[in-house]
């Protein structure tokens, strides 16, 4: 994982781009320059730590690449390519394939990456991988078309309304359109060529797929998400034939394995955070299966009165996996001191709370770690929210459409933005619309950008084997019936637990993930519902009397730390304010 940066049509320019994000790259920058390209890498050796450096080239082609291609031993092989190959780096092998296959060769990836790849065939490519998870962002101007890794190469923001509304109101911003004026953000799975000095949009390589010919709605099995279940429902018929849950569990149990196999490839210390949750004790339970060592886990808890604290469980998990467990606490001190670093780190802005503890599982991981899985994906594949289940209920049994819930004073503009976004394929179930909704807008704006910053931050890469394209292949078109059923989501992920982690307690109801940041902002509540409303980025999400009732009615206090944040990324991002001053200046 790495910072990328560059200006194709320009000969210069790519070192100011990639100064402005060298924190993504603390092993070292390289500038390479011609008259036709300034290209710059800042990079976090992950693979070939001697021979990895980037700008590479072969077969007369040229890449520069952020992300691993997790299939790069396999594709090598595949094409024979062992005599050809002058690095052990992950992205070679694509630039012998692309002088065989061309612009194919871009559908064979499997990984995270988002890359430029300059041809010997004359034609150059901007490439993101098809769930969003690394970023990738342009600008074209005057016959040239600069690219970077995070906007924030390209000067200072401005104040959108239509932005800071959704970031008040969805947590996340929905458009291409990006603060930073004429810089775009590249869709997950999007292909562009540069032609004649103009990004010009090729093709969008999909996450997921259409429904099998042949099969029926959800990969051919009915939902029964209105069966009532007030105990851990027992597995079907033990007929182990095609079919059955258990072909099912060993079918998935196949593609984790080698989803989680690949994801560790890596030539630094790796480990993974591990939450009280279905999601990440899976990722745990396969990686001790597959390592002789104690695997290294860091599990955040919050220091607060009545908050949830996943630590309990997650001990449960790592003493069972005999994991080298890592117990971080979070209190008011470390909010204040963070938040204002969440703000300058999220440039394309976020205002998720669980940015806060992501931001310290990973100052504190660096210390030990380079590599950190995790299990961002899981509930988008496996249908693991409740509003799913909702979604799928009739009318009169209180279903109601799985879409974002926003508090009336902002107004409904967000939400009709995420209707226009929300991609809902004819041909799926009501269940797998919900889950495309959410794999089109709330994952890669929220929680995959949450990822990508909070970790780059410090240096550490983020790997996400749920987001497999095998895993993904797999778990989107199981029946509906084994991703909810009754009261429980994920049910397959929870059936595979029972049988290989039952420390995980897979039945146990779920507690839900929340950060204690209300009780943190209310003593000073009075005092920022006047300073956040002198700046204006939180200006044009709200005016000063939206503002004030947020503050001080209880209502709608979970619009303060969106509120909050908003204040600090303005002032840091609009303003030119350092992180300290930006916090200072609102707490005055």
């Amino acid at each position: 994982m790495c910072g990328i940066a560059g200006i194709i049509g320009e000969a210069t320019g790519a070192q100011a781009l990639i100064d402005a994000i060298a924190h993504r790259g603390p092993n070292g920058i390289r500038v390479e320059e011609s008259e036709k390209y300034s290209l710059a890498h800042a990079r976090l050796s992950i693979i070939d730590l001697e021979g990895g450096w980037q700008p590479l080239h072969a077969a007369g082609s040229t890449i520069i690449g952020n992300g691993e291609i997790y299939n790069y031993v396999e594709l090598a092989e595949e094409f024979q390519l062992g005599p050809k190959l002058n690095t052990g780096s992950d992205f070679e092998p694509l630039l012998h394939i692309y002088a065989q296959e061309g612009e194919a060769a871009f559908d064979r990836l499997r990984g995270m990456y988002a890359f430029c790849l300059i041809g010997a065939d004359s034609r150059t490519w901007l490439v993101r991988d098809p769930f969003g998870i690394k970023p990738l962002y342009i600008h074209a101007r005057g016959g040239a078309v600069a690219f970077s890794s995070e906007p924030r190469s390209f000067g200072s923001a401005r104040v959108v309304p239509a932005i800071s509304n959704q970031v008040a109101a969805l947590h996340y911003t929905l458009e291409n359109e990006t603060a930073w004026p004429g810089v775009i953000r590249l869709e997950p799975g999007e292909i562009i060529e540069i032609v004649d000095g103009k990004p010009k949009r090729h093709r969008i390589r999909a996450a997921i797929s259409p429904p099998p010919r042949g099969a029926g709605a959800g990969g051919g099995g009915r939902s029964d998400a209105q069966t009532p279940a007030e105990r851990p429902p027992s597995l079907p018929s033990p007929a182990r034939g095609e079919g059955s849950i258990e072909f099912a569990i060993a079918q998935l149990d196949r593609v984790l394995e080698d989803s989680i196999k690949v994801h560790q490839r890596a030539d630094v210390p790796y480990g993974l955070f591990l939450s009280g949750g279905i999601d990440s004790a899976t990722v745990a339970t396969m990686m001790a299966r597959l390592n002789a060592r104690p695997v290294v886990a860091y599990t955040c808890g919050f220091d607060a009165e009545g908050a949830r604290d996943e630590r309990a469980q997650a001990e449960r998990v790592a003493k069972q996996l005999n994991l080298d467990w890592n117990n971080v606490s979070f209190g008011e001190e470390d909010f204040w001191a963070i938040v204002p670093q969440v703000a300058w780190a999220m440039d394309d802005p976020v205002a998720d709370y669980a940015c806060l503890p992501t931001y310290k599982l990973a100052q504190q991981a660096k210390s030990r770690l380079t590599v950190v899985l995790t299990g961002e994906g899981g509930d988008e594949l496996f249908g693991g929210y409740s509003r799913y289940r909702r979604a799928q209920r009739p009318k009169w049994l209180g279903g109601r459409v799985a879409e974002p819930q926003t508090d009336s004073l902002l107004g409904t503009s967000a939400i009709e933005a995420w209707r226009k976004h929300a991609t809902q394929p004819a041909g799926f179930t009501t269940l797998q619309q919900a889950q495309c909704a959410d794999i089109a807008t709330w994952l890669p704006n929220d929680l995959l950008l949450k990822l990508d910053r909070m970790l780059m931050a410090h240096g550490l890469e983020g790997r996400t084997p749920f987001l497999d394209s095998e895993v993904a292949a797999l778990a989107f078109h199981l029946p509906d019936n084994l991703k909810t059923r009754g009261k429980y989501g994920k049910y397959i992920l929870r059936a595979w637990l029972e049988k290989n982690c039952p420390a995980a307690e897979p039945w146990a109801k779920k507690k839900g993930f929340t950060v204690p940041v209300t009780a943190w902002i209310a003593p000073r509540a009075a005092q920022l519902a006047q300073t956040l409303s002198q700046v204006e980025a939180v200006r044009a999400a709200a005016n000063a009397d939206t503002i004030r009732a947020i503050f001080t009615d209880e209502a709608h206090e979970a619009l303060r730390y969106p509120m909050l944040f908003l204040g600090l990324w303005g002032r840091i991002h609009t303003e030119g304010a350092t992180p300290g001053d930006a916090l200072a200046s609102l707490l005055k």
